[in-house]
């Protein structure tokens, strides 16, 4: 595998984002003999409970930077993870190495195995969701708590909505000319819209073409059919959820066209989301960490405190 790695001063002078990051190894799938390097940030008072962020495409950790700061200001912990192909994280530089299956892998490998963090509260947005919510299926005892925000678990079982569908359109067209814009594709997302600098920050991980085989990817890995590879997997998941019983918090947002059935599917299925008030975010998009982070993040610090304790207990 051919892995690409952003050079440091693309990160520079981030408006609003000024966290160094630990990195951790995972494997290469492939067998090869460079491990693949991973960002991680953390902040916050250590020994405080902490919420896993997990972003999605097209994004980095930069998108929570705003939820960071209200989680901090709360007690909170904040353990922020760059997927691979994204942000700081290394690239992979061939679409096709690529799969659901690796980046639950390699999430699992960064935080699990490397950092073997525990007590976690999953806060996953997008592909944050997708890759986070398998973990949580996989491995409860290592969670204490879910926020699912703007996200799900699809099985192909349904079709996603026709904006999905546009967003794929779009970003196999811009990857196949060469002209994939990120930062005008989060944009997008976003209800506010982004200032120069915080399009400048999205595109950064991405000095050119060759570096966005994961953000070209990602689309082409949710499953769309029944018989997907990840469709077993993900009706596994989806089942194992069924019996989750910690508290399991949904807010979502008012203005994401592409998510926003998956909010009481969610809370109606999750025992652990019985009896809880969840929020609904107002004025944001698909991006609600770009539209509403302070909020997003004062609410969830405020979970944590209600629903595991600033001390971690229950």
């Amino acid at each position: 595998m051919q892995l690409l790695r952003t050079p440091d001063e693309r990160f520079a002078d981030l408006p609003g984002f000024d966290l160094e990051p630990r990195y951790v190894d995972v494997p290469d799938p492939d067998g090869g003999p460079d491990p693949i390097r991973v960002a991680t940030y953390t902040a916050g008072p250590a020994g405080a409970p902490t919420v896993l962020l997990l972003h999605g495409e097209p994004t980095w950790s930069y998108l929570y930077r705003h939820v960071i700061d209200a989680l901090v200001a709360g007690g909170v912990r904040a353990l922020a993870v760059d997927l691979v192909g994204f942000g700081r994280s290394d690239k992979p530089a061939e679409v096709g190495d690529h799969s659901y299956a690796r980046h639950v892998d390699w999430v699992r490998a960064a935080v699990f195995e490397a950092l073997d963090e525990r007590d976690l509260v999953l806060l996953g947005q997008d592909w944050g969701g997708l890759i986070g919510l398998r973990l949580v299926a996989e491995a409860p005892e290592r969670f204490r708590a879910v926020v699912a925000a703007n996200t799900g678990l699809p099985t192909g079982d349904h079709d996603m909505p026709p904006e999905w569908w546009a967003f794929r359109r779009a970003v196999e067209k811009a990857g196949d000319a060469g002209a994939l814009d990120v930062g005008r594709l989060v944009a997008s997302g976003c209800v506010h819209g982004l200032d120069a600098g915080a399009r400048a920050a999205y595109d950064a991980p991405f000095p050119d073409a060759s570096f966005v085989a994961g953000p070209r990817a990602m689309p082409l890995l949710v499953p769309t059919r029944p018989d997907d590879p990840e469709t077993a997997a993900n009706r596994a998941a989806w089942a194992a959820l069924g019996a989750f019983g910690a508290p399991f918090l949904v807010a979502f947002s008012d203005s994401d066209p592409i998510t926003r059935a998956m909010g009481p599917v969610l809370a109606q299925h999750v025992p652990g989301a019985a009896g809880l008030a969840h929020p609904t975010i107002t004025g944001a998009g698909h991006f609600l960490q770009e539209d509403a982070g302070t909020h997003l993040g004062a609410l969830v610090a405020t979970f944590v405190r209600t629903a595991v304790g600033v001390d971690g207990s229950t």
